[in-house]
């Protein structure tokens, strides 16, 4: 359900993303977007979903598991006021500080296109805020098992900018596009907040409004909260590193860079971020001794690692040799052309490199989030960022000239030193918690079948890519070259014994079965 709900939301955003393509490509207007929407999100990602629920859901969850709903209800109510009252100054403070903010992220904007910038962050601000709500009543939800509302709530707030743009594209500029995009982004963030509240009303009928800290659960929430906010304060760091570097690159970058991260992170979304949701809550309710709670743990790990790797690497694989395909497919239209599609897949090869370790890392955290351990996912989130920041400096600005190819091209640098920097973070995770409850991790046989399956389809792939007419339409041949990878990436994978596989495909014969005894 939440890897429904994820790509529910995914799709109407990459739809969202095509139509930004449209209208702004790979102009001023659109730099400005892409890093004036990071400013506010950074308040989103910070107290949002990744922080509340490492420090929430533990504790939520396992006082619904004891059947304690009452005080359940009180740490809902209490964690609610609490970040309700934090979002309303911090936007506030944000709103004043935008100029600082923005020569901060972006100091190699000048102009009017800096004074665009400042003016949509100003917008941005108040709805960052209220999707920190959303993350709020995803964690209440979550902890009921209640998947799918939560993750699909996104799409009112994509089609909220979608709506804007078609009807305004017309009669607008690309400046005055993006303040119409920003505008429409704060209301969607109120529907989506709007859209989740009487289900959560229903679920947790013990919800009072509170600001009190004298419940010892809303405290050891609170003191949970701090360790992951910081984790996720380091890792936002990095990203709005890329961000910087970017904006010293030629026009063009800050924006190609957002229209890659729109690809790339829809995977770890869909099976990275979707497993570890999912075992977040389950892993906090485990009860037993010791071994017990260990045992149980290292299962639900080794079986979401081998679900996550089953995805994702035919997903790096198609990023790393189809990537052009995808990127036309979903972009190239109006002022997007081929040459930004050739442009958007250099960024996603260098990304490629980092998706399977960031999506395995996430499941790995999220054990030891289980475990009311929020500091050791810290230390090493801390080592990801130094990293990140050295290498991504090191093959953004000097590397190209060295090189002797195109400045524009150190973008796909960042993203590439991230991938060598999250697969060192991966290590320590796994290290780290394997020394808590047992052996866990991946079989290198399994994992060599998964790649040469991916490699396999990828000649397969491009093969075809070769035939088919260079004139024919981006989203047709995208349907046809991905339709055959994934085909024969099933097949192959089945041949060499790989038990998903075989689910995937029972499961499909399965709904086909269905549908045809109801015709």
């Amino acid at each position: 359900m939440v890897a429904a709900g994820i790509l529910l939301s995914r799709i109407v955003g990459l739809i969202r993303q095509r139509v930004l393509a449209h209208f702004l490509a790979t102009s001023d207007a659109a730099d400005a977007f892409a890093a004036a929407f990071r400013i506010p999100n950074l308040l989103q990602n910070l107290f949002g979903e990744g922080a509340l629920s490492a420090s929430f859901i533990p504790v939520y969850a396992s006082l619904l598991a004891h059947d304690d709903r009452k005080e359940a209800g009180r740490v809902a109510a209490a964690v609610g006021g609490l970040l309700a009252l934090a979002m309303s100054v911090l936007v506030l403070a944000g709103v004043v500080a935008t100029p600082v903010l923005i020569d901060l992220i972006a100091p190699g904007f000048e102009g009017e296109k800096r004074l665009l910038a400042i003016r949509l962050v100003r917008i941005l601000f108040p709805g960052a805020g209220l999707l920190v709500l959303s993350a709020w009543c995803l964690g209440i939800l979550n902890s009921h098992r209640k998947f799918f509302l939560s993750y699909a709530a996104p799409v009112i707030w994509n089609v909220a900018i979608i709506a804007a743009l078609i009807v305004a594209g017309g009669r607008q500029g690309q400046y005055g596009l993006a303040v119409v995009a920003a505008w429409a982004s704060v209301a969607g963030s109120a529907l989506q907040v709007i859209v989740q509240l009487p289900t959560v009303l229903s679920v947790a009928q013990e919800l009072r409004p509170s600001l009190g800290l004298a419940s010892e659960s809303v405290r050891t929430v609170v003191r949970n909260f701090m360790p992951t906010f910081m984790s996720r304060g380091v890792v936002q760091i990095s990203a709005y590193v890329d961000a910087l570097l970017a904006s010293l690159l030629p026009t063009g970058a800050v924006a190609a860079l957002a229209y890659a991260q729109t690809l790339y992170t829809l995977p770890v979304s869909l099976f990275g971020m979707s497993v570890s949701a999912a075992e977040l809550p389950a892993m906090s309710s485990v009860t037993g001794n010791a071994e017990e709670v260990a045992a149980k743990l290292r299962a639900r790990l080794d079986h979401g690692l081998r679900q996550i790797a089953f995805y994702i690497v035919p997903s790096a694989m198609a990023f790393a040799t189809l990537g052009q395909i995808l990127a036309a497919a979903l972009f190239q239209s109006g002022a997007f052309t081929r040459h930004d599609s050739f442009y958007v897949w250099g960024i996603l090869a260098g990304a490629s490199i980092g998706l399977l370790a960031g999506t395995m890392g996430r499941l790995y955290a999220s054990g030891f989030y289980a475990l009311r351990d929020t500091r050791t996912p810290l230390r090493y989130a801390v080592l990801r960022v130094v990293l990140t920041t050295v290498l991504g400096y090191l093959t953004a600005i000097p590397l190209p000239g060295l090189l002797g190819v195109p400045a524009r091209w150190g973008v796909a640098g960042l993203t590439a030193s991230a991938g060598v920097a999250g697969w060192v973070e991966f290590a320590l995770l796994r290290r780290g918690l394997n020394r808590r409850i047992g052996t866990t991790g991946l079989d290198a046989g399994f994992t060599g079948r998964l790649w040469a399956a991916a490699a396999l389809a990828a000649l397969a792939g491009g093969g075809l890519a070769l035939w088919v007419p260079r004139n024919q339409h981006p989203i047709l041949l995208a349907v046809i070259v991905i339709g055959v990878y994934g085909g024969v990436y099933f097949s192959m994978a089945s041949m060499l014994g790989v038990a998903e596989a075989g689910v995937f495909r029972r499961r499909f014969s399965q709904l086909r079965g269905r549908r045809g005894g109801t015709q």
